[in-house]
């Protein structure tokens, strides 16, 4: 049976026109509907296409003896230095327009990206949010560093850099695993006056990323990447409060 949403929210999706939660739910899909994923695919592979091929088409005598019909000139008396202008004028035009659809390419591909940030922090709250049920903040409990990053040994194929900012404001109060967009990640909690920050830490083979901040349904997000690890801090607390947090881990 066909997938509706094959012909409804695909080129939605491809567009960039999906508000973030549709557009997270709509990547969920994705890793259960393999038509999606070939519809998806496809449209990825045509603009490929195109832009590789950067197609011209040489205008035909018909067409071109009615653009000058248009502008009102009789091909009978239009001069070979007309014609040569005329020439000239149309292949600026065709350049300027390859270049505005080349750059509507480009902002397409830039929105993208945004929309995979927008998703991943999506998840990234959602983990958060879920770590705020009754037991399910913390694995190991411990404002004790060497005693949280012993705890993660043999759980993760990494170590996460486990540290204590209590002096700074931003007592240790424990660490869990978790799963964000089906990957086991190490979580950090930590606290910040009334708050609960959590610090999901994974590694990553992407270079350092200085930090990219945003806030969804009231709740701040960070991310940054630094010596081979990705870093994201979610709370309820204020921005600077996660930017400060930021800027101890990366000392």
């Amino acid at each position: 049976m066909a997938c509706e949403r094959a012909d409804t929210l695909v080129h939605g999706y491809f567009d960039n026109e999906l508000d973030a939660l549709r557009a997270a739910e709509f990547e969920s899909h994705l890793e259960q509907c393999p038509e999606c994923v070939a519809a998806l695919d496809a449209l990825e592979s045509l603009r490929s296409t195109i832009n590789v091929a950067q197609p011209y088409e040489k205008m035909s005598p018909a067409l071109r003896k009615k653009i000058l019909a248009d502008l009102h000139v009789k091909g009978a008396s239009v001069k070979a230095p007309l014609r040569a202008t005329t020439d000239w004028r149309w292949l600026a035009v065709a350049a300027a327009f390859l270049l505005l659809i080349y750059g509507g390419w480009r902002v397409v591909s830039v929105n993208r990206s945004d929309s995979r940030e927008t998703m991943m922090a999506s998840k990234i709250v959602d983990a958060h949010l879920r770590s705020l049920q009754p037991g399910h903040l913390e694995d190991v409990i411990s404002t004790d560093q060497h005693t949280v990053k012993p705890w993660f040994d043999g759980k993760v194929d990494f170590a996460p850099p486990v540290r204590d900012f209590a002096e700074q404001g931003y007592p240790l109060q424990g660490g869990r695993l978790d799963v964000v967009d089906n990957r086991t990640v190490a979580a950090l909690v930590y606290g910040r006056r009334k708050h609960l920050v959590n610090v999901f830490i994974w590694p990553t083979s992407e270079k350092d990323a200085a930090p990219r901040t945003g806030s969804i349904q009231g709740y701040q997000w960070i991310d940054w990447r630094k010596q081979g690890m990705e870093f994201y801090a979610v709370s309820d607390a204020a921005a600077p409060d996660l930017q400060l947090l930021q800027g101890l881990f990366s000392n």
